[in-house]
């Protein structure tokens, strides 16, 4: 009995001490705060936050992961519960909702094998990409309908997903459910941010337009007969219809499809036909607007660019406001073209416009003199962009006269070569571009050290080897295949640049008392508050006192010119834009980085953004379509009576919807038969 009792004492010491051993070695930490906001969390384990259940959504949310709105089966309620339990606020956010991206479905569109497999999208991508000869349309099996949570999808008469937006909560379910991307969440951030991808069913026309407007869905909306509906889509991407679709030199039409059976779509044409009928209506179609950010932004320049930015960042949330230099806003477009192709009242009535969305426009304040960047920056702006035009506006402002700098130490290279009054370049002074005009000018100017940046390689710059001997008896420094990437300095005085290597990447800082740059135009930059380093973060970075340390960047380029980096790029105008058209889709893509820069992000494009470098699938022959005349716009006969001065009236309601239901309505390689069916 006795020895059975110390077996069993000792079995349960043995026992209780492996437990205790287990319980250090095996215990799971679990974060209080994780439970809070699960036991917050409703529960339904739905899967719309794309998440494996509440548990998962809860640990996302507390380690930064997820939103503290992630979860779409509670509401506003519950967003703000969350975020107090880990003490953070939730701000006013635009809601997202699934959006299809393809024209033709699997009824319409030529097919290369009818798929007889599993009933699934995932399945049918596996086997060479799909059903369809066009690579990237939507493969109609139905995986987006059966994956959404709400029951928000269901698929149309023509094999494509159609979304109740009232059911939709944007949970993204069928985004990723989706093989080939076709349906994806989209909101107005979303598709102003937005470049086109190789993934994407982009139309030619669409890809040609330097404001990347839908021409498509705009043109068949004027077929349909729903012009209010035809405005609202070319104000996504453009906020002057009846300007552009005046002074266009619309290169979509040299891209357009049509143009293999006869004549291309007079797409400039419907584009000034729909704006003429809502300005003739004196209505206003205003786009959608993210709500408020509470964020100030400052556009200096009150050309087509810089009112663009403006109308692009009013709609991302952003407070604008712009400070023109001279009486009137609208640059080049009211000063250099004439009435009889421009009316200055459809300039005014586009330009309130923009007013309209939310935008304030300063006249008369000119940067340098009225206005300067540090200045704006301490009165609390949170970033500021300049867009001050180059020398065709400096001519119509001032003849010619040298302007203060628009950003603190940045100069023309025409006028240090002038030696005009006011230039000062300090001790390290800087010179971009140029070659051996900047190499030249650097050794006329300047008595001491310099730096010199060449985008070309030594071999390829062209500068004379006794302009090099010259440069180096003055300790003069040049930079080949180098580029400014940024600029920086603390309130008028600039100290420093940011430099890369265009061969491999490499990236240095250097010092710089001044910037000269071989353009007619200083090149758009964003400017903002120099971030606070992680260990100054009780420093507040959006303070109005004290010294003002300030950056500079440009933003992104034109995709379409390969995205190169650094100032004097190819991609940059150089003097103006070649087109009112370019400066728009300009303004969109500043709007875009600064909608970045704001949100602490690099001004980096993700995906695989299309590039001219390329491949896209297209085809080079049209069947089955039946030529038919363009319209030709009808043009004023001397003495007539007319609403404007300028010598083209405009296409009747009648032309106009003849000249829509030319469109072939294109998607990626599909199009629409003269007979009803689609290729």
């Amino acid at each position: 009995m006795i020895t059975a009792l110390i077996t069993m004492g000792g079995l349960g010491l043995i026992i209780g001490v492996g437990l205790a051993v287990a319980s250090k070695v095996f215990y799971v930490y679990v974060d209080p705060t994780v439970l809070a906001v699960e036991e917050a969390l409703p529960g339904a384990n739905c899967g719309g936050c794309g998440m494996p259940g509440c548990s998962a959504n809860a640990e996302a949310i507390v380690t930064g992961k997820a939103a503290p709105n992630s979860c779409v089966a509670g509401g506003a309620d519950l967003a703000q519960t969350i975020a107090a339990i880990l003490g953070v606020s939730v701000s006013a956010t635009e809601p997202d909702f699934a959006r299809p991206g393809c024209y033709y479905g699997t009824g319409e569109a030529d097919l290369k094998y009818l798929y007889q497999g599993i009933s699934d999208c995932r399945a049918a991508s596996l086997l060479s990409g799909g059903m369809k000869i066009c690579s990237v349309g939507c493969l109609g099996l139905g995986t987006c309908v059966r994956s959404c949570p709400f029951k928000a999808l269901s698929m149309g008469p023509d094999h494509l997903p159609v979304v109740d937006a009232a059911k939709c909560t944007g949970c993204g379910t069928c985004e990723r459910a989706c093989p080939k991307s076709i349906i994806k969440l989209s909101s107005v951030t979303r598709r102003i941010m937005r470049e086109y991808t190789d993934e994407e069913c982009t139309t030619p026309c669409q890809r040609a337009c330097p404001a990347g407007i839908s021409i498509r869905d705009y043109v068949g909306k004027i077929a349909d007969g729903k012009f209010s509906e035809a405005v609202a889509v070319i104000k996504e991407r453009n906020p002057f219809p009846a300007v552009i679709g005046r002074i266009c030199p619309h290169p979509c039409e040299f891209a357009c499809r049509r143009n293999l059976v006869d004549e291309s779509v007079a797409i400039n044409c419907l584009k000034r036909f729909a704006a003429d009928i809502e300005m003739q209506s004196g209505s206003r179609i205003l786009p959608y607007k993210a709500p408020a950010t509470g964020k100030k932004t400052a556009v200096v320049g009150g050309g087509i660019e810089g009112l663009s930015t403006a109308f692009f960042l009013a709609r991302l949330g952003h407070a604008p406001t712009v400070f023109e230099a001279s009486d009137h806003a609208g640059g080049l477009l009211r000063s250099a073209i004439p009435e009889t192709r421009l009316s200055r009242k459809v300039l005014d009535w586009e330009i309130q416009g923009v007013v309209e969305m939310g935008v304030t426009v300063i006249t008369n304040s000119a940067i340098g003199r009225d206005i300067t960047v540090t200045g704006l920056l301490a009165q609390g702006y949170n970033a500021v962009f300049l867009a001050p035009g180059g020398w065709d506006m400096r001519l119509a402002l001032d003849a010619g006269k040298v302007p203060p700098p628009a950003l603190p130490g940045v100069f023309l290279l025409i006028d240090v070569m002038q030696k005009k009054a006011g230039i000062k370049l300090g001790k390290n002074p800087v010179f971009v571009g140029g070659g051996k005009a900047a190499v030249s000018a650097a050794l006329a100017a300047c008595d001491g050290p310099f730096t010199v940046l060449v985008r070309a390689d030594e071999q390829s710059a062209g500068i004379p080897s006794e302009l090099l001997e010259q440069a180096k008896a003055k300790s003069g420094k040049l930079l080949f295949a180098s580029a400014v990437t940024a600029l920086s300095g603390t309130d008028d005085e600039l100290s420093g640049l940011s430099v890369i290597s265009l061969n491999n990447g490499e990236k240095q800082e250097i010092k710089a008392s001044a910037l000269v740059v071989s353009a007619g135009r200083v090149p758009e930059l964003i400017v903002r508050r120099r971030p606070v380093e992680e260990e100054n973060k009780e420093k507040d970075p959006e303070a109005t006192e004290g010294p003002v340390e300030w950056e500079a960047l440009p933003p992104y380029k034109k995709p379409a010119d390969g995205l190169p980096e650094g100032l004097l790029s190819p991609a940059d105008a150089l003097t103006d834009f070649s087109a009112a058209v370019e400066a728009i889709g300009a303004g969109r893509r500043a709007a875009a980085s600064i909608q970045m820069l704001l949100y602490g992000k690099d001004i980096v494009l993700s995906g695989n953004v299309i590039t001219p470098h390329m491949y896209i699938q297209d085809v080079d022959a049209i069947h089955g379509v039946a030529p038919a005349p363009r319209e030709v716009m009808p043009t004023a006969s001397e003495g007539q009576e007319r609403p404007f001065p300028e010598l083209e009236l405009g296409y009747t309601k009648e032309m106009a919807l003849a000249e829509a239901n030319r469109c072939l309505r294109c998607g990626l390689i599909c199009y629409r038969h003269e007979h009803g069916e689609a290729a």
